[in-house]
């Protein structure tokens, strides 16, 4: 690599290498490495475009590049991750947030509005962003977030603490509602909101490079996808209020087998909504 390099030569070539390799976008994953590096925003970038880097930033530049080159997630590379306008820590290997997620939380936002002090469970929180979210956005909820994993525990309870909701989120380690089974909840939940793993055994060898560094355990839904959405269709009902609110994210393709299952084990207003890209993303039902 060159030695001579300004902001604007650096960038053009980083897109160019990138796009080599196959990352989706080249120009703004280009864009954040080196804001990232050189501790800028992209205002700040393009301010600069004619600056020369000095040999101390292309030496912190050039691993990071080489890493998302090898098909390192980039939000491990930068640490954080953006999530329904909430910015969150994220580190290897917790389930890094998806876009397709905030469809669940808008969802669930929309359905509880009108709930004074909602009362809600987040099954398998990962990082806390969907519960970091909800809490964000629904001042007087108190929300239940279970995870099995310690590592991705211990970071959604930074992240809450970052985000001033630590005091209404209650983080509790265990199998999806096991860890509700020991609380006393008058009236029961108003919502259980989920995003399980739904990624069928199968499938999971022949996914992306950067998506194999993530905990396995966040992504392998059983043979079919849907082994927990089994389990939450059968276990969700005891922790609801009458009229409660069971709220799922599925893959793709998913969405009318997991409604079947609901209806089969006796839910009620089963219904489907899409992503933005038309895709079936989440089933909702009612206790």
């Amino acid at each position: 690599m060159r030695t001579d390099w300004t902001v604007l030569e650096l960038l053009r070539w980083t897109t160019g290498y990138l796009e080599g390799r196959g990352v989706t976008s080249p120009r703004s994953e280009a864009e954040m490495l080196l804001c990232h590096t050189l501790g800028l925003d992209r205002l700040g970038l393009y301010l600069h475009h004619d600056r020369p880097l000095c040999p101390e930033e292309l030496a912190r530049f050039k691993p990071l590049l080489l890493k998302r080159a090898k098909g390192f997630p980039l939000q491990y590379i930068l640490g954080k991750t953006e999530f329904f306008g909430v910015t969150l820590r994220i580190h290897p290997p917790v389930f890094i947030p998806r876009p397709e997620t905030e469809v669940l939380v808008e969802a669930v936002l929309e359905r509880l509005k009108d709930e004074g002090s909602p009362l809600i469970a987040d099954v398998g929180t990962g990082s806390g962003n969907v519960a970091i979210a909800l809490a964000k956005n629904l001042e007087e909820a108190r929300i239940f977030a279970t995870e099995i994993s310690p590592a991705a525990l211990l970071l959604a309870r930074e992240n809450a603490q970052a985000n001033g909701v630590s005091s209404r989120i209650y983080f509790l380690s265990g199998d999806l509602l096991l860890p509700l089974r020991d609380l006393e909840i008058p009236g029961g939940l108003d919502a259980v909101v989920s995003n399980p793993p739904y990624i069928p055994t199968g499938d999971l060898p022949d996914l992306p490079q950067e998506v194999k560094h993530e905990d396995r355990r966040a992504l392998d839904g059983g043979e079919d996808g849907t082994r927990f959405h089994r389990r939450l269709a059968a276990e969700s009902r005891e922790f609801l209020r009458p009229g409660g609110l069971l709220a799922m994210e599925v893959g793709d393709g998913q969405a009318e087998r997991v409604a079947e299952i609901l209806e089969g084990y006796g839910w009620e207003k089963v219904e489907t909504l899409e992503d933005l890209s038309g895709t079936e993303r989440v089933v909702l039902a009612r206790a």
